[in-house]
């Protein structure tokens, strides 16, 4: 079989060592890939949302199968555009990834078939915003409505934080046109549990799950970041708790969107908040997370193409989907000053017993060189049977693995060890 997988970063990554172990798999093309995924596909210049292009591209290849992993090109329709030539996909069409393209849908929605969510309004305009937020309990959530490259979202502990927030993204136009409408919501606490799940629009099989580390620098200090680093599973998400998320959560949002005829078929990411009222919906994502990706497959036992070709088919059972014990741990390498500015351009060494457990996100070959090319360069991963073992296995690998202005968490799982006790 010729695959297609749609993306370039670290996720994708993943994604494609994962489809490669597939025996009947014959070769993966990356669009547009990186360095790092070079060595595991055959990558090409065709950008993620160059729907046309991607199109051409995998009728003149004859691609059996194709996987859209970013959030863009599902929300452009780059499913419904692979179909529409016969070549079936691996994530949702556009009317059902508006569950992730519009935050205003998503709340709508759950308002609607009473999934548990935090409480919100809607603006449209910048001065009624700026009036609700004379009153509005602080701290609280702003939200742009569209994507904004997962950089969408302020908590603003004070009112004049909170304006700030509504008029950059309203007036200023800071996401384009991502933030023509916000959602201000409720500030929810208790612990965040990302749990990733297969659907083919019938029934719902949730991955294991997982804990990002958003802030930039030790201690959850420093700017929020697209993630520094992942833990699976998530020690605050006990079985009982699970077991609630599916008859609330799970079930009810896939029933949901059936009504609505927006049929979701691929990964439908729940990003949940543990709170003192139970579990509530922070934001649904339509495509695999990044980088909870990168520490969910791996431990993953089935074979990742018949489960997606199952998603595409309708044809999907619980019992597809198995997870190994154990634990596996993910630390990103990134470049100095992310998410900010930083430079590029640095040539990355790494032994070769490392390199299946190293996921590259931000990287480009240059002269048989693999030099940096982004914020988050690298995800360096680590398994064992216990966390203590997978962050053990994932720091000594980090070790090994060196390039100028480096710099990563050195806490990544703490705050699950912590749990754990």
């Amino acid at each position: 079989m010729k695959l297609l997988v749609v993306g370039g970063g670290g996720r994708e990554h993943a994604i494609i060592k994962k489809l490669r172990e597939n025996p009947h798999v014959t070769e993966i093309f990356a669009l547009p890939g990186n360095g790092g995924i070079a060595r595991d596909a055959t990558c090409v210049n065709i950008g993620a949302k160059d729907i046309d292009g991607i199109v051409n591209f995998a009728l003149d290849q004859k691609i059996d199968y194709a996987v859209v992993a970013p959030d863009d090109p599902l929300v452009l329709g780059c499913v419904d555009a692979l179909n529409k030539v016969g070549i079936p996909c691996f994530g949702p069409k556009a009317n059902a990834a508006i569950l992730e393209g519009s935050k205003v849908f998503s709340k709508n929605l759950m308002k609607k078939y009473g999934i548990p969510t935090a409480e919100y309004e809607v603006f449209t305009d910048l001065p009624s915003a700026l009036e609700y937020l004379e009153t509005a309990p602080i701290p609280t959530v702003i939200k742009a409505d569209g994507l904004a490259l997962g950089k969408g979202v302020v908590i603003a502990m004070t009112r004049d934080e909170a304006k700030d927030a509504v008029r950059s993204m309203m007036e200023d136009k800071i996401f384009g046109e991502s933030g023509s409408r916000v959602v201000i919501e409720e500030f929810l606490t208790g612990p965040e549990v990302s749990v990733l799940s297969f659907t083919d629009g019938k029934t719902v099989v949730p991955m294991v799950s997982s804990m990002d580390h958003k802030r930039a620098l030790d201690n959850d200090e420093g700017l929020n970041t697209g993630g520094m680093g992942t833990i699976a599973p998530n020690p605050y998400y006990t079985d009982e708790i699970a077991s609630v998320c599916m008859e609330t959560i799970f079930k009810p949002t896939i029933a949901a969107m059936n009504a609505e005829g927006r049929t979701f078929q691929g990964c439908l990411y729940f990003g949940l908040m543990l709170t003192p009222k139970g579990p509530k919906v922070i934001e649904y994502n339509c495509r695999f997370g990044d980088p909870e990706t990168q520490v969910v497959l791996p431990l993953l036992e089935s074979d990742l193409l018949t489960i997606m070709k199952a998603t595409t088919d309708g044809t999907l059972t619980e019992d597809m989907v198995k997870f190994r014990r154990g634990s596996c741990a993910c630390v990103v390498m990134a470049s100095k000053g992310y998410p900010q500015k930083y430079e590029t351009g640095f040539e990355i060494s790494m032994p070769d017993s490392v390199t299946d457990r190293v996921y590259v996100a931000g990287a480009k070959l240059s002269e048989g060189k693999l030099l940096t090319a982004g914020g988050r360069v690298l995800g360096v991963t680590g398994t064992g049977d216990t966390l203590p073992e997978a962050l053990k296995a994932a720091y000594e690998a980090v070790d090994q693995i060196t390039f100028e202005n480096a710099f990563w968490r050195k806490d990544i799982g703490a705050r699950a060890l912590k749990a754990l006790k």
